[in-house]
């Protein structure tokens, strides 16, 4: 069975960094696309950034230049670094993968989610 669980979430003032992490467990066979998305109270869950197999990367606008994703794939693991945090970036953040296990095709996958808070 595969899993997708989140790391690295908390609180942070104005101006400060956080990495988040999503690290894939159980019966993978290969990871595609890795994404971070977010969600704030009252609004539409969005894309923050996604990053192919080959390392090519795209970023939502407001993560431009702030935001770096990556992913090792040894670890099966990606990562959102965030830095020059704003309020505007508090959100619930969850990370999927379109990955395929030992059977069947591939398919997307979603965490719970990790909580980033950042204060004015």
């Amino acid at each position: 069975q595969v899993q997708l669980v989140e790391s690295g979430g908390g609180l942070v003032q104005a101006g400060g960094s956080l990495r988040l992490a999503c690290a894939a467990s159980g019966s993978i066979f290969s990871i595609n696309a890795m994404g971070w998305y977010r969600q704030a109270p009252g609004k539409q869950r969005e894309l923050v950034a996604l990053i192919t197999s080959g390392g090519s990367t795209n970023y939502a606008d407001s993560a431009k230049g702030r935001f770096t994703i990556s992913r090792d794939n040894a670890k099966n693991t990606g990562y959102l670094q965030m830095n020059s945090l704003k309020p505007e970036d508090t959100a619930l953040y969850y990370c999927n993968a379109d990955l395929k296990g030992p059977y069947g095709p591939p398919r997307v996958y979603w965490g719970r989610g990790t909580q980033v808070t950042v204060s004015s």
